[in-house]
């Protein structure tokens, strides 16, 4: 009788620069939108957690945010932190870079890299985007740095690549049982991904500086037989930004309530009735005790 393959899982940490595709390639390997994907930097804020299972293997993805080289920020700080306990609990680290960085562009960021005892992958992305020689060169150029156990170009967009990545992965990870049920796909509440969704929203409509200091909190999340009921508060930070955010005759935050209900009755499969309110809470980026508050932890 044939022996069984052992089972393995383990815990696969997608880190990188701002706007490299990092939400793209978390979505394509897990198969489902649990990141807010925006062509704007710094969308990504907290650590989310996607669950890939297979009979013999579960996958334990983390999308984490853009590392910030010079954080302006107590947010920008504590995004930071989320990306630094990553580089601590990964059993395999993929690194996203794309076909417009090179590795002397992030000396800085590859030198913390080489203390990582996970297994490394390089993972060059957009290179359905690259003209001429760039694949070829900047796949011997990352090659040539020593740091990683496997460069792999892909496009996360257009899934080039997923598959073999998919095979390293498994391929490094450690013998274990699984960490979570089987039949989970994240290990974040449905209100979390509520919240998330009007975010992605909020990215979509607004320009500027808006986006980057606004920050959504579901105040009510209710099951009734036939609908979801949910209220919504959007934090912004100075009175000014308040009539920008609800727009004429509050026709801006009319649509992004539009656009963020439909999205969320496809995401929880049910009707949902969506209101949603605008506050001011001053310079929340800033102050360590309503950080705390809204999942970012200075402390540590």
């Amino acid at each position: 009788m044939e022996t069984p393959a052992p089972h393995r899982a383990g815990f696969i940490n997608i880190i990188g620069r701002p706007n490299v595709g990092k939400s793209t390639l978390m979505n394509a390997m897990v198969g489902e939108q649990l990141s807010v994907i925006s062509p704007k930097a710094q969308t990504t804020r907290h650590r989310i957690l996607g669950l890939v299972n297979g009979a013999d293997y579960q996958l334990v993805f983390s999308d984490t945010p853009g590392i910030i080289r010079e954080p302006q920020y107590g947010l920008h700080k504590a995004m930071n932190e989320f990306v630094r306990t990553s580089l601590e609990d990964a059993d395999v680290l993929l690194f996203l870079t794309e076909i417009y960085e090179h590795p002397n562009d992030l000396a800085d960021i590859l030198q913390s890299l080489k203390a990582v005892e996970a297994k490394k992958l390089l993972l060059l992305n957009k290179v359905d985007q690259a003209k001429g020689d760039r694949e070829a060169e900047l796949k011997a150029a990352w090659e040539a740095t020593g740091i990683f156990d496997k460069v792999l170009p892909i496009s996360a967009l257009e899934g080039l690549g997923l598959n073999e990545v998919m095979r390293q992965i498994v391929a490094h990870l450690p013998v274990s049982p699984p960490y979570y049920p089987k039949d989970e796909l994240t290990d974040r509440p449905e209100r979390f991904f509520v919240a998330e969704i009007i975010r992605g929203k909020i990215f979509t409509n607004y320009s500027k500086e808006i986006p980057y200091c606004t920050e959504v909190v579901i105040d009510s999340f209710k099951d009734e037989p036939d609908i979801t009921r949910i209220s919504a508060v959007i934090f912004v930070e100075r009175q000014s930004q308040k009539p920008i955010v609800i727009g004429k005759g509050g026709d801006k935050l009319k649509k992004v309530g539009t656009e963020a209900r439909l999205e969320m009755e496809e995401f929880l499969g049910r009707k949902v009735f969506l209101e949603m309110f605008v506050k001011v809470k001053e310079n929340w980026r800033n102050d360590p005790r309503i950080l705390k508050g809204l999942g970012y932890d200075l402390s540590k």
